[in-house]
């Protein structure tokens, strides 16, 4: 299986390696060369040739590999090999290892690799009496080198940062969804919660009252089951209709509810129409204040503040609950600090004067 994989990231070697071999063997082979070394050093120099384009097949897994692939480049030209697409074996090779591994572990290799090669090239310059021609075709092969490095390099980079991308927006998706789990099904079974104390409370005493909290208890865990059933679709994949985005038009439905429970709740203030993403965040903070007074605050009334100042939109609650010092604030108010702050806005969480838990958030209006 890792073999296939493999083979189809890495196919095009094939086509590269039959060129150099094919090449080499043409170059020393088919005609009379520049460098007479015998029949003999002919077939030996093809021979390497054969086993250098080899050697890019293992250059992935095994960087060392790359001290091989200059040896034997190098022993062909010392040999008395032809020039052909044997230089190709160094720039190939140190490209892939470039598009593979971090620089600090390929380039000892490759500086190793390619003084073997500029021996072989020296070596064949004295034997034959082309210096001056050896050290330019060095030049020009480590020019090619250090040009497949840089490519091979930034593809990795792009590569590297393209997955970082896709983690954070993976990441931030997750975060959104858990937010969107604890804002909706977490509010409705403290609700729930809520409701069915009430309802043991009063079992024996007020029947209508029963009733009104047992309804209260189904309308609100069919809700919460909706919001379970959206987000989870969102996850395997499946069709399922997105739950409706609640905004401070749904706020009388969230206040009665919680009326219901047995908290009085007072909204006050007149604010301007909002719409868009401030227009959900703030039906979110009021909402996350409302369920975290029904889990903690043990409190009788909330007063729920809405106010238009200038540009923006101020959300105050205020309950007369026991307060708290916030020192891990949770998922619920980091959830909410998070999406007031993503619209430029702010928010505080603190203990009240005189007692009880107060949550202001500031959104800018046209957000």
């Amino acid at each position: 299986m890792e073999r296939n994989v493999w083979l189809k990231r890495r196919w095009w070697l094939i086509p590269v390696a039959v060129v150099i071999s094919g090449g080499s063997v043409g170059a020393n082979l088919a005609r009379d060369g520049e460098y007479d070394a015998g029949l003999g050093a002919r077939v030996a120099v093809v021979a390497l040739a054969l086993a250098a384009a080899t050697t890019l097949f293992a250059i992935d897994r095994q960087p060392a590999v790359l001290l091989a692939s200059g040896a034997l480049s190098g022993g062909y030209f010392a040999a008395g090999g032809e020039n052909g697409p044997i230089f190709f074996v160094l720039v190939v090779a140190s490209f892939l290892l470039a598009l593979r591994r971090p620089f600090g572990v390929w380039l000892p290799v490759l500086l190793g690799a390619s003084a073997l090669l500029w021996l072989g090239l020296l070596i064949r310059g004295l034997r034959w009496d082309e210096v001056v021609i050896g050290t330019w075709q060095s030049i020009g092969v480590g020019a090619l080198v250090a040009a497949a490095t840089a490519i091979g390099t930034t593809i990795r980079h792009g590569r590297s940062a393209d997955q970082d991308r896709a983690s954070r927006i993976a990441t931030e998706e997750q975060l959104r969804m858990a937010q969107d789990l604890h804002d909706g099904v977490g509010h409705g079974l403290a609700v729930i919660a809520m409701q069915a104390g009430v309802g043991l409370h009063l079992l024996e005493r007020d029947t209508e009252a029963v009733r009104a909290a047992l309804t209260a208890i189904r309308d609100t865990s069919r809700e919460s089951l909706e919001a379970l059933r959206s987000e989870l679709s969102q996850i395997t994949g499946d069709a399922a209709p997105r739950a409706p985005r609640r905004g401070l038009a749904d706020l009388d439905v969230l206040v009665e509810r919680v009326q219901a429970a047995g908290v009085d709740v007072r909204v006050t203030g007149t604010p301007v129409q909002v719409s868009g993403a401030a227009d959900a965040v703030a039906y979110g903070v009021v909402q996350e204040s409302l369920t975290n007074v029904l889990r903690h605050a043990r409190a009788r009334t909330v007063s729920v503040d809405l106010q238009e100042q200038q540009t923006s939109l101020v959300v105050v609650v205020t309950d007369d609950g026991v307060g708290a010092v916030v020192h891990d604030e949770g998922m619920g108010l980091s959830g909410m600090r998070s999406r007031v702050t993503a619209l430029g806005g702010t928010l505080s969480a603190e203990t009240a004067v005189g007692g009880g838990f107060r949550v202001r958030a500031v959104l800018p209006l046209g957000s």
